[in-house]
């Protein structure tokens, strides 16, 4: 969600504090700001919206010193103003903070009571407010910094700064990602490693109760009880070079036009091409005796879950159950006795899932995450990480992470397919030919986008789509619609096609734009008689199908024709025109498509 970016040491700080809230945009956020110690003094400077109104504010009012933290905010507490950008002031500490604190209506009357006076809508406020009154109560920063993130209830990341210390940063995490760099002469604080990646390889991620005291060139760090502990330095993978568009109009466009090479380095991660072979093993995967798996995920992935449920049934013969993130907790679930569960994440961060995750090993439960970034809380809790190589994700709305994350599952499942003895080795060896043939068959589907283009000026004229699917295409329908919703702000459904008459029909009325994805297999001619259901009601129909289908359907119905592929790979290879569709409607529409309104790319609150 938001973005902390904190330095101490000797050198100017401002420009470095901006250039790591830049490497942090793909979070998503409406404001931005920055506060330094400078002569002894706190400076800030904040601005509603984008980097770009901060870069002018300091143009206009420069500020720099040796000691600072930068922040970009997602609303979570008050409207996104200007004056509710953080960092918050209260006396000589300022803070920026991550999260949501639950309890700071309650802190908030208690110290207005003691005569504090609030200027902000935020929750955050209260936080450098109740640092400050603790220091004017005679404790000392680190005390007073210590009983303060004790007093928190929620989820946080919190950096803290001080006038009248200048040599000292304070940071502490619970619920949400924090990560400490060291170098030889400065210390750092981050969301996470990408944003220090130009600063330092060396990597602390706090764990939850944490809180630390950076100096320049130490930090340390404490557990919740206040008990000095030593956390592992990891050498961070991150790249230290900001990610550009490559000549691309959006990172959205760029990401969609990678996916022939990131789902081609995802799948060489998991087959070994001369062997014909999975590299996962049975024993690693620990579901060839499994009677139930559970899959978990929110928004994207749980779309890229709810397909996979369809491979691990049809080939592996193993019951799945899939739920969304945030209802798997509250609905009391029945943890499986001999199975596991899968986390699908592209941060490995999202706190619904990784609420989750704790959940299912507080219960004993083997956990799987397939995840994207290495360095993230669900990759380290995991009992098995299955990474997918999508490489760094700065759209919001995720593409390639979307199909990397299938990649990696149909892989999960045919080797748990072939470890159950549910296929031959002959029809294993097919399907991985089949897999391996991905890079290819996208870069063939990518050659439709200019019907894809004329399609999306039409979608543009209307408020409303359906989507419509069967068996693997209706998770699909789903995922397509969610994209069109997102990046678009079109309202957009997805049903699964034999539904239609139990109620979505009605919705059904002349030039209703109707999306159906249908490659032909076993259910094709029955999507096809659920589409010329709604023809016949004046539905404006597209069908995304392949050869066969389209002959089958024939030529009054407007097809656009996709490469013929295994049953495997028809959901990936479909994935590919419906993010197109999105992105070119989005872009007609004249929207924000890399950083849409009111959404973020890592959500990491509740």
């Amino acid at each position: 969600m938001c973005g902390i970016v904190g330095i101490v040491g000797f050198d100017a700080v401002t420009e470095r504090l901006i250039d790591g809230l830049r490497r942090l945009e793909y979070r998503g956020y409406d404001s931005a700001g920055i506060a330094v110690v400078q002569n002894g003094t706190l400076q800030r400077c904040r601005a509603e919206g984008k980097l770009t109104n901060l870069d002018k504010a300091l143009h206009e009012n420069p500020i720099d010193g040796v000691t600072g933290i930068a922040h970009t905010r997602w609303a979570t507490h008050g409207r996104p103003t200007t004056d509710n950008a953080h960092p918050h002031v209260s006396g000589n500490v300022a803070i920026v903070h991550n999260g949501i604190i639950e309890n700071f209506k309650e802190l908030r009357d208690t110290l207005t009571r003691e005569g504090h006076v609030f200027v902000t809508e935020t929750d955050s406020e209260v936080i450098a407010h109740l640092i400050d009154h603790h220091v004017r109560a005679g404790l000392s920063y680190d005390k007073a910094f210590a009983k303060t993130v004790s007093s928190l209830r929620g989820a946080y990341g919190v950096a803290a700064i001080f006038a009248d210390q200048p040599e000292t940063l304070m940071a502490a995490r619970q619920g949400s990602p924090l990560a400490v760099g060291v170098s030889d002469n400065e210390a750092f604080v981050g969301s996470d490693s990408m944003a220090l990646a130009p600063f330092t390889r060396q990597v602390i991620y706090l764990e939850d109760g944490d809180w630390c005291i950076a100096t320049p060139g130490d930090v340390r760090i404490f557990n919740a009880s206040g008990t000095p502990v030593n956390r592992e330095v990891v050498i961070s993978t991150a790249a230290a070079e900001l990610v550009d568009k490559g000549g691309h109009r959006h990172f959205m466009e760029k990401e969609i036009h990678e996916q022939p090479q990131s789902v081609g380095r995802t799948l060489s991660h998991y087959i070994s091409a001369v062997d014909e072979s999975f590299t996962l093993t049975s024993g690693q995967l620990g579901l060839s005796a499994a009677d139930r798996l559970n899959i978990v995920a929110c928004g994207t992935a749980f779309y890229a879950g709810a397909t996979a449920k369809y491979w691990f049934e049809r080939y592996a013969g193993l019951a799945v159950e899939t739920d969304i993130a945030s209802e798997f907790r509250y609905r009391h679930p029945v943890m499986p006795q001999n199975g596991a569960a899968i986390f699908i994440s592209q941060s490995g961060e999202t706190a619904d899932t990784l609420a989750a995750l704790r959940h299912c090993k507080e219960n004993n439960v083997p956990t799987i995450g397939v995840v994207n970034v290495l360095e993230s809380s669900i990759a380290r809790e995991v009992d098995l990480l299955l990474r997918t190589l999508a490489g760094p994700e700065i759209g919001v709305a995720s593409t390639k992470a979307f199909t990397a994350q299938l990649s990696t599952l149909a892989c999960i499942a045919l080797a748990t397919a072939a470890s159950r003895g549910k296929i031959s080795q002959k029809e294993t060896e097919a399907k991985i030919r089949a897999l391996m043939e991905m890079p290819r068959l996208i870069n063939e589907v990518l050659g439709v986008e200019p019907q894809i283009e004329m399609l999306a000026r039409s979608l543009t004229k209307h408020r409303d789509v359906l989507y419509l699917g069967r068996g693997q295409f209706y998770p699909l329908a789903m995922e397509g619609a969610l994209k069109l919703k997102e990046i678009a702000y079109i309202h957009a459904e997805g049903y699964a096609a034999g539904e239609l008459k139990h109620g979505p029909m009605a919705l059904i009325e002349n030039g209703t734009p109707v999306i159906v994805l249908a490659p032909w297999d076993p259910l094709f001619e029955k999507t096809l008689s659920n589409l010329q259901e709604v023809v016949a009601r004046g539905a404006d129909v597209t069908l995304f199908t392949d050869r066969r289908g389209a002959k089958a359907a024939g030529e009054d119905i407007r097809t656009i024709i996709m490469p013929d592929c295994d049953p495997i790979t028809q959901a990936i290879v479909t994935a590919i025109p419906i993010q197109l569709l999105a992105y070119h409607t989005a872009v007609l529409m004249g929207t924000d498509v890399d950083q849409p309104r009111n959404l973020a790319k890592s959500v990491t609150v509740e």
